[in-house]
């Protein structure tokens, strides 16, 4: 056991070195930001399906801390610490330890503790040539460490974003069908409660509570929360902040109150999410959807055509790639497109993933939205791959 714990730390140190080599001569500054960050910051940026996973203590000041579930959000925040105006490009590489609870127990290729070796790009103002850098580089990289064999799937959060504004619905209902994107899960039963008028949760007592905050301020609703839990002997325990709880219940309470979404944008909605192929047979997919619902998506679409003509024009197999419309990974700052790099169709372990998303750096300390993009390779799970094809 020692013997293999010992050749496998070799073997992702020696891969390590190959994949900074091929970043460091791609333009990027390697970079180290700290494996320790302020909980509140990354809390609030990854998203639902990351957050319940990240390891998170309070030290002995009461601040609250947290250990690092992906470098993106650190590396983001190093850049912001040289650059607090975000006026200047920037091009990072790092590798280094991440850490995430594993829920179905953890193993050599998802575990607690993992490494990423991974690029971040900021402030570079050609959106699709930054992007497509970043594919490349990534591509480049995990066949330089030895991978052959290998596919890319995309997606495009923006074109989902598009979609959503270009149907007519209820402004409540829009932005909630963007928060729930990333869950797919209950997104798909948030829809199709929304398409049969059915309340949510409309009797018991979170519904009651929540009738009663109606029209009131956070501060307002925080003060009646705390004193509801208070009469009810109820402590406030887990991740859940009394402010956080006071939001979800005016949220509900709004939700109760709002009108039904059109049983038609459902469908619209549903038969968009249904779509996977290549990404040229995605595309004329689509463009068939929104001619049927008589909505304009033309502008989104051209965009997205053009990022795979760039794609395809430096290398990439773009007709061997899959795009599907509900793919947009768990972290859910991302804003544009995304993508993973699998091998053998297997889509739950994905070898490296990344995308765009510009309005990170505005969340974490920017003035205002900075280009970013970038992609994390989970180095066991490629040394793994490379591995298993020997």
């Amino acid at each position: 056991m020692a013997a293999e714990s010992a050749r496998k730390f070799e073997a992702l140190e020696a891969q390590a070195a190959t994949l900074l080599e091929i970043f460091r001569r791609g333009g990027y500054e390697q970079v180290a930001p700290s494996i320790i960050q302020p909980a509140d910051i990354l809390l609030d940026q990854i998203g639902e399906a990351i957050r319940g996973r990240t390891y998170v203590f309070t030290d002995l000041s009461g601040e609250e801390l947290c250990l690092r579930p992906d470098l993106t959000v650190p590396v983001s925040r190093l850049y912001l610490e040289r650059h607090p105006r975000a006026d200047a490009p920037a091009r990072y590489c790092y590798n280094g330890p991440a850490f995430r609870f594993q829920p179905k127990s953890a193993s050599g290729t998802h575990p607690r503790e993992f490494r990423q070796a991974g690029i971040e790009c900021f402030g570079v103002a050609d959106r699709d040539g930054a992007d497509a850098e970043v594919v490349l580089l990534v591509a480049d990289a995990v066949r330089s460490a030895g991978l052959k064999q290998f596919r890319f799937r995309f997606g495009d959060i923006a074109l989902f974003y598009a979609l959503l504004d270009a149907l007519s619905l209820p402004e409540r209902w829009r932005l909630k069908l963007r928060h729930y994107f990333w869950r797919p899960p209950a997104f798909h039963a948030l829809l199709s409660r929304l398409a049969k008028g059915e309340a949510p949760n409309s009797g018991g007592p979170v519904a009651a509570l929540a009738a009663t905050l109606a029209d009131k301020d956070q501060a307002r609703a925080e003060e009646l929360v705390a004193n509801y839990l208070e009469s009810k002997r109820l402590p406030l325990s887990g991740n859940r902040t009394l402010g956080e709880i006071a939001e979800r219940l005016l949220d509900h309470g709004a939700d109760l109150r709002s009108e039904p979404l059109p049983r038609e944008v459902a469908t619209v909605i549903d038969y968009y999410l249904a779509v996977e192929a290549s990404p040229r047979e995605t595309i004329d997919r689509i463009a068939m959807i929104a001619k049927g619902a008589g909505i304009d998506l033309g502008p989104a679409l051209y965009m997205l055509s053009r990022r795979f003509d760039l794609l395809q024009e430096r290398g990439i197999d773009v007709g061997a790639a899959s795009f599907a419309t509900e793919f947009g990974r768990d972290l859910e700052y991302y804003s544009g497109l995304v993508f993973q790099i699998e091998t053998a169709g297997d889509k739950t372990s994905p070898i490296a993933g990344g995308g765009r998303y510009d309005g990170l750096l505005r969340s974490v300390g920017a003035p205002g939205e900075v280009p970013a993009v970038g992609s994390a390779i989970h180095t066991e799970r490629l040394l793994a791959a490379i591995e298993g094809e020997s």
